[in-house]
């Protein structure tokens, strides 16, 4: 009679197939989540940071022009000036926002917001001496104009 000899079943291939698939689920759910990490630290977080200056930088323009017409402006009459400012900012449009600012409604300033950024800047130089009000957009040209008889 033969010796009962059993082979034992080759089970190798099957563990090896277990472990590539454990060893990718787990990678490819690390890399998920990474993604979603870089873009907000690396990408959005830049981004903010400079649209929150551009928009200062903006705020401090419309300022000067906002004065230098206060400088020139008659008397009696009226005059009015265009200029341009960025159209969008780190690819995202914003707003400009002109007026009174504070409680007592004494100071004005300059708001300009672009989602969840924004930024205000001081009218400097004219107090509440002129009311100024108004807004607009990045978009094509814009008008600041003065009336002495008011709007």
């Amino acid at each position: 009679m033969r010796p009962c000899i059993t082979e034992p079943m080759n089970e190798e291939g099957v563990t090896r197939l277990m472990e590539y698939v454990i060893v990718s689920g787990v990678l490819l759910v690390l890399m998920v989540v990474m993604m979603f990490t870089v873009n907000a630290v690396f990408m959005e977080g830049p981004a903010d940071k400079l649209r929150y200056h551009a928009f200062v930088d903006i705020g401090n323009g419309v300022s000067t022009r906002i004065v230098d017409l206060y400088v020139i402006a008659p008397g009696n009459g009226t005059i009015a000036t265009k200029f341009d400012i960025p159209d969008d900012v780190a690819g995202k449009g914003y707003f400009v926002d002109v007026g009174m600012t504070g409680a007592s409604k004494a100071s004005q300033a300059i708001l300009v917001q672009g989602g969840s950024i924004q930024s205000r800047v001081a009218i400097a130089g004219i107090g509440a001496t002129k009311g100024v009000a108004g807004n607009t957009t990045g978009a094509g040209w814009n008008m600041i104009q003065y009336d002495s008889k008011g709007f």
